[in-house]
């Protein structure tokens, strides 16, 4: 599978895992793209922090264990350090709720080690995008969480941004809610991945959200999903 140029430009990675053996292997990895460099790597979290600090990565590659570190810990104070970068988790923990935590402290997606090595490269291409990357069970337990606690009555403002979609939006939004990626509400609506896309922009630009997460997150609280209406 080829994929295109992620946003059509370069992109700078941090590489955060306390095995220099792995970090040599995704540098070698991610530099097979023509536009990708790793401008640092660390081992542990305060050089992770410094680093990010220093260089301003786009996307910072955070394992979740770090020999006496817990990547999970510093996952906060790399956001701060380098507020425009996206945090993707890179781990071989199978830990759900581990995963959850850190989607709560800012990641925008979990790869796991085991994964193939183009479907890291998409993961990487997917968050520098905008997007996120998430499973379904990750996607469900955020969804979860939410209905836990009572959903607020949507201001005037939401309201209006809401009635602006248009139905087929609303049918893209209730299908992103579901989890479902741009070619399977492709292949259930029948139409194209372009025109997919095309309507998820002008639902994001509608909405006032920038990612897929926040779409679905935002679709639960106003009543979009499919189980809702």
């Amino acid at each position: 599978m080829t994929l295109r140029n992620a946003a059509c430009g370069p992109v700078r990675i941090e590489l955060v895992d306390d095995h220099a053996v792995v970090r040599a292997g995704l540098r070698l990895l991610v530099e097979t793209r023509h536009g990708w460099t790793v401008v640092a790597e660390a081992a542990n979290t305060a050089d992770a922090v410094a680093a990010a600090e220093r260089e301003q990565p786009d996307i910072i590659l955070l394992d979740l264990d770090l020999g006496p570190d817990r990547g999970l810990d510093c996952l906060p104070r790399l956001r701060h350090a380098a507020p425009a970068a996206r945090v993707l988790i890179l781990t071989g923990i199978r830990d759900s709720e581990l995963h959850l935590q850190a989607v709560r402290l800012g990641a925008v997606g979990v790869v796991a080690k085991d994964t193939a090595a183009e479907s890291l490269l998409k993961a990487i291409e997917c968050v520098h995008a905008g997007e996120t990357w998430l499973d379904r069970i990750t996607t469900a337990s955020l969804l979860s969480e939410l209905a836990q606690g009572q959903r607020p009555k949507p201001p005037t403002a939401d309201e209006a941004r809401v009635s602006s979609l248009t139905a087929r939006e609303r049918e893209i939004v209730a299908l992103v809610a579901e989890g479902l990626r741009n070619k399977e509400s492709a292949e259930r609506l029948r139409i194209s991945e372009a025109t997919v896309r095309h309507h998820l922009t002008s639902i994001f630009a509608k909405l006032a959200v920038t990612d897929r997460l926040g779409l679905a997150v935002y679709a639960f609280r106003h009543g979009l999903g499919a189980h809702q209406r």
